[in-house]
């Protein structure tokens, strides 16, 4: 082929990696240099592909995919680029394009500064998979490096995210700090507290809509002043919600780190084990205080979900009321009726919810009222609060040696089953090591030796599996401190109150369990355990044949 029917493309690329301050690497240098060759050789210079600010470990870029169609096309059937690692640094995929594809188009490929040319004889091909080797051996350690440096910098407390999280933005004297943002932040304060009172993501979600509070993707992209190029309904959505109120950056801790790419050669990011997550605290301002969130985790791990009754009208106990024999949630039960004078009336009370779905044959029913049950947990709420401002070392005392037993006792039972766990790990390897020894004997058939080995292996890999949470359960147990001081401070601050809602048991009650009810006599006495998220208190109701008439047992 005639020279000066070449006609030429162009290809510069410049990564996030490459130092963009270097005469040689700019795009703009790499594209005058390119276009003086062209023109000394008396070429057409037919198009100039770009990709500034693209990796080269992979092709999926918009310049090399337009060069690619064009050369098959025969639209170019020279690609000229400055050396061989703009135009990759993948060594398989560069191979594909330069040993196959573009011979088999008939399309010339020539690196300048390499000296390498597909059409020349002379051996300057030769050495061009060395060098591409070597290309991707500096890809892969400008990765480690990288990876190391924003790790470290993560272990700092610094951000190191793209986008500050709903209700924060950059601090404009440090990038890598976040402050409050004025704007949105009592959005996230709202959210906060709406989950407190027990209610649902999806709840808080169309709350938020019908408010018209902004998403957090649509306000986004208004504060740029752009469309939403997105397919979305710009609406809040409660994985939205859910996602918020799960962030501890909202107590002030930032953990990063959290998902990241396979190698240096994939952008998909996969989500990472928790133990491998970077948390540091106390690295901005908080907007929510530790007792809001701590009662927002203690109703997620409760699975509070308050559904509809049929008048509309929720039990503030709904999640928190236990059978206390089969351990199973208590089912809020309305029954409604009408007085002689003719207004409605209604009866709130809770059974036991494995009766309730499987019979007697399950449990029994447990019956409580819900007025009875807040007359109980009202009075000794406000006892235990007033008993902190009278002889509160004392009671201090007590409760710290009452939280310190339960942790030890706790401690104790996930010491155990990690034993047990292990045990058995060290049982099967033993089972299976006989087994294969009683097959190569023949004393075991290779079908039960198959179907037998399958079972133990199976057996032990669940329970090898589980064994690093038990570790951490028990660890934590021990660590699991308690804050009597705090626990003062915020009980007292219901010494006066005279009604309760959801957001004071949330934050006060972790659970509570009811017995069956007996008959003492003439009256009706039923077994109350209140279990406080810092301390333990027992009850007693009862119940006489004209009304009920709460009392707390000693």
């Amino acid at each position: 082929m005639d020279e000066k029917t070449y006609n030429v493309g162009i290809y510069c690329r410049l990564s996030n990696d490459d130092e963009r301050d270097g005469e040689s690497v700019s795009i703009e240098n790499q594209k005058l240099l390119l276009q003086r060759y062209v023109r000394e050789k008396g070429w057409n210079e037919v198009d100039t592909y770009i990709d500034d600010g693209y990796s080269g470990t992979n092709f999926q870029r918009p310049g090399v995919k337009r060069l690619i169609a064009d050369a098959k096309s025969g639209r170019i059937n020279v690609i000229l680029v400055k050396d061989l690692s703009r135009f990759g640094r993948n060594y398989i995929e560069f191979g594909q394009y330069t040993d196959y594809l573009f011979p088999s188009i008939g399309c010339r490929f020539i690196a300048l500064n390499n000296g390498v040319d597909t059409v020349r004889q002379d051996g300057s091909t030769d050495v061009m998979c060395f060098l591409n080797l070597f290309n991707e051996f500096y890809s892969r350690d400008t990765s480690k490096k990288v990876k190391a440096v924003k790790r470290a910098c993560a272990e700092d407390g610094k951000f190191m995210g793209t986008y500050p999280a709903f209700g924060y933005k950059r601090d404009p004297g440090d990038k890598h700090h976040l402050v409050i943002d004025e704007e949105t932040a009592p959005t996230v304060r709202s959210i906060f507290a709406m989950r407190a009172t027990g209610m649902t993501f999806r709840s808080i979600a169309l709350a938020l809509n019908d408010r018209g509070i902004p998403s957090p993707g649509m306000l986004y992209y208004r504060r740029k002043g752009q469309a939403d190029p997105r397919r979305a309904n710009h609406r809040w959505a409660d994985q939205t919600v859910k996602n918020i109120l799960r962030n501890e950056v909202y107590i002030g801790n930032m953990v990063q780190g959290k998902s990241g790419t396979l190698s240096y050669k994939s952008r998909k990011l996969v989500a990472k084990p928790k133990d491998q997550w970077i948390r540091v605290e106390g690295t901005h301002e908080a907007i929510i205080s530790r007792d809001v969130w701590d009662t927002v985790v203690s109703i997620d791990r409760k699975k509070v979900r308050k559904s509809e009754t049929a008048d509309g009208i929720r039990s503030i106990f709904t999640g928190l009321v236990y059978c206390a024999d089969c351990g199973f949630k208590m089912y809020n039960r309305v029954e409604r009726f009408t007085y002689k004078d003719g207004r409605p009336g209604r009866y709130s009370s809770f059974v036991c919810g494995n009766y309730s779905r499987s019979g007697k044959s399950a449990c029994t029913v447990h019956t409580v009222y819900e007025n009875v049950l807040e007359q109980l947990v009202l009075a000794d709420i406000r006892e235990k609060a007033q008993d902190t401002g009278h002889g509160q070392e004392r009671l201090l005392e007590q409760v710290i040696r009452i939280k310190d037993k339960e942790r030890h006792s706790r401690a104790a039972s996930c010491k155990q089953e990690l034993k047990a766990a292990a045990a058995r790990v060290k049982e099967l390897e033993s089972l299976m090591q006989n087994l294969y020894e009683d097959k190569c004997t023949g004393v075991v058939p290779q079908t039960v030796f198959q179907t037998l080995m399958q079972k133990y292996e199976t057996e032990r890999v669940q329970k090898a599996a589980a064994l690093p949470e038990l570790e951490r359960k028990a660890k934590e147990q021990l660590e699991d401190g308690f804050d009597a001081d705090h626990w003062a401070g915020v009980i007292r601050r219901y010494t006066e109150v005279t009604r309760l809602d959801e957001t004071i048991l949330f934050e006060l009650i972790d659970r509570i369990e009811v017995g069956e009810a007996k008959k003492r006599g003439s009256i009706r006495v039923q077994p109350i355990k209140i279990f406080y998220r810092y301390r333990v208190s027992r009850g007693t109701a009862f119940a006489g044949k004209e009304g009920i008439s709460p009392m707390v047992g000693r």
